[in-house]
């Protein structure tokens, strides 16, 4: 059974459901991250196709990144004829982590490496509201269902145009976008730690991910992998619980 969606079709409703958002939001442009992976590149030939190149700002943020990330990212601005700005977050970065470690013992791992999207979106979204955009994410249905982002983080944005879009999908529309074909080959990574990818951290493929939420087939192990990640990641994908006060307070 075929789980994939026609890419043009995808395109023509994606453009459509774009404009309508920025027109609603009045809002002059977009901004988002580029990184030199497929997600980003792909939703920035989006918003170039339904906003106009001039008007997609793409912000390079290295931080504690390798260089192929850079010039992956501009390559695909070329490619597509995006304007660009780069911010590096690393001096940022280095100053954060080590003023919470005054107070706390070293930080992990993952605590350390999800400092950076977090330092990444507050860097967006100064960007943006000094230029009159909105801040634009590329995380696709895997992630969001499976909990594949940081809170607070890449989720962090005002519009998530590839959200319904399985893995497959995205690369399917950057084929048809043209995104050059290097990124389209890039393992996918979220460029946290050198040589971490998607597929190695989440501990399945994309592709039995993209079966999983399409037709609830998988293997034994991996859909209990699968359920466990989902329920375990709940609280990501919804706002803080709020307090409400009783009336008779």
């Amino acid at each position: 059974m075929e789980i994939y969606r026609d890419p043009e079709k995808i395109t023509r409703f994606l453009v459509s459901w774009i404009k309508e958002k920025f027109g609603v939001a009045g809002a002059k442009g977009a901004a988002l991250g580029i990184s030199g992976g497929i997600d980003s590149a792909v939703l920035a030939a989006l918003l170039a196709r339904s906003l106009g190149a001039d008007n997609v700002l793409g912000v390079i943020m290295p931080c504690h990144s390798t260089r192929i990330d850079e010039d992956y990212a501009m390559l695909l601005a070329e490619a597509i004829g995006i304007r660009t700005v780069k911010a590096d977050l690393t001096s940022s970065y280095d100053t954060l982590k080590k003023e919470i470690e005054k107070t706390l013992p070293e930080l992990n791992a993952l605590s350390s490496a999800n400092i950076k999207p977090r330092l990444r979106m507050t860097t967006l979204y100064a960007i943006a509201q000094q230029y009159g955009y909105l801040v634009c994410g590329g995380s696709n249905k895997d992630e969001i269902t499976f909990g594949y982002f940081t809170k607070y983080g890449d989720s962090a944005v005002d519009l998530m145009p590839m959200a319904d879009l399985l893995k497959g999908e995205v690369r399917a529309l950057a084929e048809y976008l043209g995104v050059p074909r290097e990124i389209i080959e890039r393992p996918p990574t979220a460029s946290l730690w050198e040589g971490q990818t998607d597929e190695a951290e989440m501990g399945l493929t994309y592709d039995e991910l993209d079966r999983y939420i399409a037709t609830g087939r998988a293997s034994e192990a991996t859909e209990a992998k699968i359920k466990a990640a989902i329920t375990r990641s709940g609280h990501k994908r919804l706002f803080a619980p709020m307090a409400k006060l009783p009336e008779n307070l």
